[in-house]
């Protein structure tokens, strides 16, 4: 008998995402085998459990289904029925200490240097340095069965922008992160390089490397404080013990967060003396960039790439999209030219400047920085205080101002529990 979502939930969002699990139960049912991209996972998990990481039953070799009844499992179904939309990637926990991590699997013979690369950026004086936005490296495993296969082991994090920013203090600390030097300055030795600790993507080109494919997929953030009950690895919306409710969570204000770079796959690195560092370009998740030329084997200089890259990040995710974020992943990405978040302009003319066409008139980072810097002192607190306006609220006055009014009252209870307008992670 089919289940009445309209009468049964009242979110829309669960409701949404309810339906979709029900749709994809019906293509992908339990009783049947696993999916061809998720037998990987099945081969090697008694050998990761040897060395000390725990898969979900469904990728055990002595897997039996739960039933489909949704009388007997919940309204949601069963958490075997849950198939990992990645092949190359999955949750994990590790047996030592309980903790939630991320496995990826990666190709050493088509990314010869992400191994190298990731662990250049997280090792020696870099690794514990709070400045540093790049996403740990656990741990290395080579896969008994195939040399050409490693997994990584990371942090099980979130995408930066969920759950929402709240306020304008809150997203003005996103830019700082991804971009901004620190306010404090360090020198360190590093080995053929002295260079400064500095934040964001700034950090890794003051290092010598250019990224490549830092878009929207490809920034996190740490949630652990955001959300202290946790939350289900593949259905990020519903909380840690997959039941139908939703992942309880703080906002950013309350439960400051760190945002961090992942993937360095096609990543490559220079002598940080070099000045005209080139490379073969390579397209990235965002194939918007004016960059490339129909002679893809023409070698440009990626930094600038980069820039555009964060630059359109800004302009597209955060002013000119909406989403939808169920499963953890985007199941509805649209493009429109409105705004995602309302009073944000006052990024409008440094964000022009990065996604400039021509390559050679974009700022480098560290003319970003500068004029970020500007901009964010020139922000009065009750500005940074304000709460950002969703696109959805066009045309809509009354429930702008209900939110408003909300808002209000949440804003003085910060400023009483003395919590900054701009939420810094400590």
């Amino acid at each position: 008998m089919a289940i009445d979502f309209d009468a049964v939930i009242t979110n829309p969002r669960l409701r949404q995402l309810f339906a979709e699990q029900e749709e994809r139960r019906k293509a992908y049912p339990p009783e049947s085998n696993l999916l061809p991209h998720e037998t990987f996972w099945r081969d090697h998990q008694v050998w990761l459990q040897k060395r000390g990481y725990m898969l979900r039953p469904r990728y055990h070799p002595d897997w039996v289904p739960s039933s489909l009844s949704r009388s007997k499992k919940g309204i949601i179904g069963p958490e075997d029925a849950c198939v990992a939309v990645k092949g190359h990637l999955l949750d994990a926990r590790k047996i030592s200490t309980g903790e939630k991590v991320m496995l990826k699997r990666i190709l050493k013979s088509q990314h010869p240097y992400e191994v190298d690369i990731h662990k250049y950026l997280t090792t020696g004086g870099l690794a514990s340095h709070p400045q540093n936005h790049c996403a740990p490296l656990y741990e290395v495993l080579q896969s008994p069965y195939d040399e050409d296969v490693v997994l990584l082991v990371l942090p099980l994090y979130r995408k930066f922008h969920s759950p929402s920013f709240v306020t304008v203090g809150e997203i003005v600390e996103f830019f700082r992160q991804i971009f901004k030097a620190s306010p404090k300055v360090f020198s360190f030795t590093f080995p053929l390089l002295t260079i400064r600790y500095l934040q964001g993507l700034r950090f890794i080109h003051q290092c010598g490397v250019a990224h490549r494919d830092c878009g929207y997929m490809n920034i996190m953030m740490d949630p652990r404080d955001l959300y202290p009950d946790g939350f289900h690895p593949m259905s990020q919306i519903l909380d840690a013990a997959w039941t139908p409710a939703l992942a309880k969570h703080s906002t950013r204000t309350r439960a400051p967060v760190k945002y961090y770079f992942i993937d360095f796959g096609i990543s490559c690195a220079f002598d940080p003396a070099d000045t005209e560092p080139l490379a073969i370009p390579i397209r990235a998740g965002d194939k918007s960039a004016p960059d490339f030329t129909d002679d893809s084997l023409i070698p440009i200089n990626p930094f600038p790439t980069d820039v555009y890259y964060i630059g359109n990040l800004i302009r597209m995710d955060i002013m000119e999209v909406q989403y939808m974020c169920l499963y953890g992943v985007d199941c509805v990405h649209l493009r429109q030219d409105v705004q995602q978040y309302r009073r944000i302009d006052f990024m409008g003319p440094l964000i022009e400047d990065m996604v400039q066409a021509d390559p050679t008139k974009r700022p480098n980072m560290d003319v970003v920085v500068e004029r970020f810097e500007y901009i964010r002192r020139s922000l009065p607190w009750w500005k940074l205080r304000r709460r950002l306006r969703l696109r959805e609220e066009d045309g809509a006055p009354i429930l702008s101002f209900v939110r408003d009014v909300r808002q209000f009252f949440h804003t003085l209870c910060d400023i009483v529990m003395s919590h900054s307008a701009i939420p810094t992670c400590k």
